[in-house]
């Protein structure tokens, strides 16, 4: 069976509602190949599909609601295999997270904050619809390094400008980098620059590399 029939398997499952078969078959295939092959070329692509249809009108909100459940409980069981090199006991850094002002989409922040965990972060989950003066001053009361920040819209994404104004203004921009992510970014790359992003990362598992990158440049 190849990775497109399981796509059209695991899109089955959830428009049928069957969550835990789902995650079942996901875990299954996992286990054959690899957890990792399966993140990236079964479950991310069909979320990615299903995330531009919902942004278009055209996926419902149940559908939406179960695939979302679906990739965070098999998000946690991946974030425990070996293949991640998950067993540290080191904290690589605190991170003050959350989904920008009017933005109320969790699932993408839920699922960096899984694995950036997993992987060493001191991870502070601020939530959803989150002030940029409230991010920066939680990323200031917690010492924090690095501030991620999800959007999926480009009308919320718009909202990041305001944590970087507010960091320029503090001169807070050298020691506290901005991440940012979500369906956006992918769509419109420029907008990480033209919004004041450090950086971004294209998936979860990608984001806790993205964070050791930042923290690793310095502003000349």
């Amino acid at each position: 069976m190849d990775n497109t029939e399981k796509q059209k398997i695991l899109a089955e499952f959830i428009s049928e509602g069957e969550k835990e078969q789902a995650i079942a078959s996901l875990t299954t295939w996992s286990i054959e190949t690899s957890f990792k092959e399966v993140i990236f070329e079964v479950l991310e692509p069909l979320l990615i599909t299903w995330g531009k249809l919902w942004m278009q009108g055209k996926l419902s909100l149940a559908h939406g609601y179960i695939s979302g459940k679906v990739a965070e409980e098999f998000y946690v069981i991946a974030s425990g295999n070996e293949e991640f090199n998950i067993a540290t006991k080191e904290n690589k850094g605190t991170i003050v997270l959350g989904n920008i002002e009017d933005d109320f989409h969790p699932l993408g922040r839920r699922l960096v904050k899984i694995f950036s965990q997993a992987m060493g972060w001191n991870m502070i989950d601020l939530g959803n619809d989150i002030p940029a003066e409230v991010f920066v001053e939680k990323a200031i009361e917690n010492k924090a390094d690095i501030i991620a920040i999800s959007a999926m819209m480009f009308t919320t994404a718009k909202n990041i400008i305001k944590v970087r104004k507010e960091l320029d203004t503090l001169k807070l921009s050298g020691q506290i980098k901005l991440a940012v992510g979500g369906a956006v970014f992918k769509l419109r790359p420029e907008l990480v620059t033209e919004i004041g992003g450090d950086g971004t990362a294209d998936t979860a598992i990608e984001a806790p590399q993205l964070f050791e990158r930042l923290l690793k440049t310095e502003d000349l």
